[in-house]
Formats: C-alpha cells, sequence, structure tokens
C-alpha cells in the first residue's frame, strides 16, 4: 500500500518541482499560459471525460451530491472555526469548502484510478468549479453578478459533455482524439503552474496559513466519512471521494481573494502551506480511498 501511494504521489511533486526551480530560475509570465489552459485545454478535458464513451454519467450521478455535500459540509464546519480564531469568514471559508481538485486531484485520480476513474473525478472537479463560480464568488462579496457565467468556457463545456452523455452522442473517433489530446496538456502545465506561483509565496502568515491547512482537509475528510454511508457510495466512487476530500485549498483561492481584496496575503499563506501540507493529507486521503 504504502508503495502505491509513493508511487501516485511522486509523479505529482516531481512536476511541481520542476515549475518551482524554473520559475526561480526564469521568473516566466504565466498568466498568458494559465488563461489558454482555462479557456481551451481544461474546456476540452472536461468535455473529453464527460463525453467519453467509457464513462457511465448514470452510474455516477451520485458523485454530484457528494461533491456538493462536502463543500457545503466544509464550509458550515470551518464557520464557528473562524468564528472561534477571530478571523473574516470571507478569508477562512473558500479555502476550506474549495480543494485543489484540479492541479492536484485530477492527476491523482488518473494515477490512481486510472483513466476510467479519472472520467469520474473529472464530475467532482466540475461541480466544485462551478460552485466556486457561484457560491464561492458569493461568500466573498454578496453583491456578485453571475450574468457572465454562462460564457464561461468550462460551464459551456460541461453543459455540451453532459448533453453528449445523456443522450449517449459521440463525436467521430478522430475528432474525439485531437480533443482529448488538448485536454491531456491540462493536467502538467496546471501542475507546472502551481509550482511556479508557490516561488512568489510567501511563509509570512504561517499561523493562518497552518489554521487553514489543517482545517480544509480535515473538514473535507470529515464530510467524507458523513457521505460516503448516507449516499451508500460503492467502493470505486467511495475511493474518489475520500481522496477528494483530503484534498489541499485550490489556487484559485488566491486569484479569487486578490479580485475581491479579501486579505490576499493570508489567503497566499493558506493556500502555500495547504499545498505544502498535502504531503501528510493527501497520503491518508489515498489511503482510505485505496484500503
Amino acid at each position: 500500500m504504502l508503495v502505491r501511494i509513493v508511487t501516485i504521489i511522486l509523479p505529482v511533486l516531481l512536476m511541481i518541482l520542476i515549475g518551482w526551480l524554473y520559475g526561480r530560475r526564469a521568473r516566466p509570465d504565466m498568466s498568458a499560459t494559465n488563461r489558454i489552459n482555462m479557456d481551451i485545454c481544461v474546456p476540452m478535458l472536461v468535455f473529453s471525460a464527460l463525453a467519453a464513451r467509457d464513462f457511465d454519467l448514470a452510474a455516477n450521478w451520485k458523485l454530484i451530491p457528494a461533491a456538493i455535500g462536502i463543500v457545503v459540509l466544509s464550509g458550515l464546519l470551518a464557520w464557528p472555526v473562524s468564528r472561534l480564531a477571530g478571523i473574516s469568514p470571507r478569508t477562512l471559508l473558500p479555502p476550506t469548502m474549495f480543494n485543489n481538485c484540479g492541479n492536484m486531484g485530477l492527476p491523482l485520480a488518473l494515477l490512481a484510478f486510472g483513466r476510467e476513474g479519472f472520467n469520474a473525478s473529472v464530475m467532482l472537479f466540475v461541480v466544485s468549479n462551478l460552485l466556486h463560480f457561484t457560491l464561492g464568488a458569493f461568500v466573498f462579496c454578496r453583491q456578485t453578478r453571475f450574468t457572465g457565467l454562462l460564457k464561461n468556457p468550462i460551464v459551456i463545456a460541461t453543459a455540451a459533455g453532459l448533453l453528449f452523455g445523456i443522450l449517449d452522442l459521440h463525436l467521430p473517433e478522430p475528432l474525439m482524439i485531437g480533443i482529448k489530446m488538448m485536454g491531456d496538456v491540462t493536467i502538467p502545465l496546471m501542475l507546472f503552474a502551481l509550482g511556479v506561483r508557490m516561488v512568489d509565496a510567501r511563509l509570512s502568515g504561517w499561523r493562518i496559513g497552518l489554521l487553514g491547512a489543517v482545517l480544509c482537509p480535515l473538514t473535507g475528510l470529515l464530510a467524507a466519512a458523513v457521505l460516503v454511508p448516507l449516499l451508500q457510495l460503492d467502493p470505486a466512487m467511495r475511493a474518489q471521494v475520500y481522496l477528494f476530500g483530503s484534498l489541499p485549498p485550490a489556487v484559485l483561492n488566491f486569484l479569487m481573494a486578490e479580485h475581491y481584496r479579501q486579505e490576499p496575503d493570508r489567503m497566499a499563506a493558506i493556500v502555500l502551506i495547504g499545498n505544502l501540507a498535502s504531503i501528510v493529507f493527501v497520503p491518508f486521503g489515498l489511503w482510505l480511498a485505496l484500503a
């Protein structure tokens, strides 16, 4: 079991390390690359996974309430902690509720569960991502408007992928191969970009960073422990949910904190330390998933 967990985690850490080393040396501007990834590659990945011939949407529908439940329950568990610690809920709740299911969760799922399990994990990523741009944005700012959400490429790709899955439609194989190849760029590019971004992160707010680092996977795993028997998940979905619950805070939380001017320095510390702490929590989540 230990050897398998190490085999799953090492490639992920290696790609992050390469990004960090290159970031320290070259200081690249990743903004254009990240934009291309989010506007083109991620939507291709989402569509190719949801519309894949080997992905049974009906069999995996329980992953949708599981993802919603983990996000909401994590926020509810973190709320009293933020009050007791004297930290604004707008700062502590988002990184607790929304984890790194894209940069880290997708490659881990691919390595742990293979292509079929990876396609199922995309469901968790899609639900979390949609909630992040809606519920998460509302937590950051209650005056948030969602009029532009329908123009989001990931939302469009999700709707198209679900439509193809529900109606059992399939694109010609050469076209699907091209779309899948574009989507496959996403994972290594996400991990590389995460490493580059960590170069500029600072540990000045290490206390709140440590609290967020522990709170995110802890509440996620507690929520998973509640939802697995409640939803009567089969072993494959149970494994997906436990891995999802153990993930660290999403890097997107930092970008949204900057956008809404909600203590971005403290958020950077939570994201940085949280992703470093994943070395402890993710193996535990994998152990629960693979046990």
